[in-house]
C-alpha cells in the first residue's frame, strides 16, 4: 500500500515539500505514439460507463500488472483481458497511464471511504486509530493484487491518483493526530505529518512485505501485536499505556 500523502502544515502547497518530483514514467513506444494523438481528445467520464464494464475493466488492471511489468502491459491486453473493445478503454481513458491511475482511485476510494467511517465515530484517539488500522490490515489480506499493483506506481506519480488529493480524508486523518497531540496522548514533539506518516508507511511497508514473502498468514492475526508496535512508536512516552 502507498502512502497517502497530507498536505503540508505550512499552507504550503509545493510538491518538493514531501520530495516529490514530477518525474516521467516510460512506457511502451507503441502507446507514447497512441498518447500523443489522444492527450488533446476530450474523454467520456467515467461516470457514464455501465458499473459491469468499469467493474470488468478493474479486474483486468489489477490482474495485468499485478502479474506484470507496467512498462509491458499494453492496452491492447487490458481491452482483451477485460473483454471490452479498444475503443472503449481510448473513448473513457485516453491512455494506458489514465487508465492505471483512475482504475485505482476507483480502488482506493473504497479504502478510503472505510477509513473515514472509523476516523469519525469514536471520541477516543487510540480506539479511532486501531479500528483504522484494521482496515488497512484487512485490505491487504483481501486485495493483495491492488497492493501490488499500487507499489508498482512512481512515486513521483502517485497524485495522478485523485484520492491522495483527498481533502476529506486527509483532514480527518490530522484531525484525529492533533486531538491526539492535545489531550497529550501522542507524540507532540514532531509535526503531524510525520505522524501521519508513521502510521502509513508502517502499513506500507508490512502490507508489501506481507504479500512478497507469500505469508499465508493473514496480517489480521497479529493484529494486536502490530497495533501495540505501532501505538508505541506514535503516542507519548509517558502514555502509551493509557488511551485518550
Amino acid at each position: 500500500m502507498t502512502t497517502l500523502t497530507p498536505p503540508p502544515q505550512n499552507g504550503s502547497s509545493d510538491p518538493d515539500y514531501y520530495g516529490l518530483n514530477e518525474i516521467s514514467n516510460q512506457s511502451k513506444s507503441t502507446d507514447n505514439k497512441i498518447n500523443s494523438t489522444t492527450e488533446t481528445q476530450t474523454l467520456t467520464p467515467l461516470s457514464a460507463m455501465r458499473p459491469a464494464t468499469l467493474d470488468k475493466i478493474e479486474k483486468a488492471v489489477r490482474q495485468l500488472f499485478a502479474g506484470y511489468d507496467a512498462h509491458d502491459v499494453t492496452m491492447i491486453q487490458i481491452a482483451n483481458t477485460a473483454n471490452v473493445s479498444l475503443q472503449t478503454l481510448y473513448k473513457y481513458f485516453g491512455d494506458k497511464q489514465t487508465v492505471l491511475y483512475a482504475i485505482m482511485d476507483q480502488v482506493l476510494g473504497r479504502l478510503a471511504a472505510r477509513m473515514l467511517d472509523h476516523l469519525q465515530g469514536i471520541d477516543n484517539v487510540q480506539e479511532r486509530l486501531r479500528k483504522t488500522l484494521w482496515v488497512c490490515l484487512d485490505f491487504v489480506d483481501t486485495q493483495p493484487d491492488a497492493v501490488m499493483v499500487l507499489s508498482a506506481v512512481s512515486v513521483s506519480r502517485y497524485r495522478n491518483i485523485a484520492i491522495y488529493e483527498n481533502k476529506e480524508l486527509i483532514d480527518a486523518f490530522l484531525t484525529v493526530l492533533a486531538d491526539g497531540q492535545n489531550r497529550g496522548v501522542l507524540n507532540d514533539t514532531v509535526p503531524l505529518y510525520i505522524l501521519f506518516d508513521v502510521f502509513m508507511g508502517f502499513i506500507s511497508r508490512l502490507g508489501l512485505m506481507h504479500i512478497i514473502r507469500q505469508t499465508r498468514t493473514p496480517m489480521t492475526a497479529d493484529f494486536d501485536a502490530l497495533f501495540e508496535i505501532l501505538w508505541r512508536s506514535m503516542s507519548k512516552p509517558e502514555k502509551q499505556t493509557q488511551t485518550a
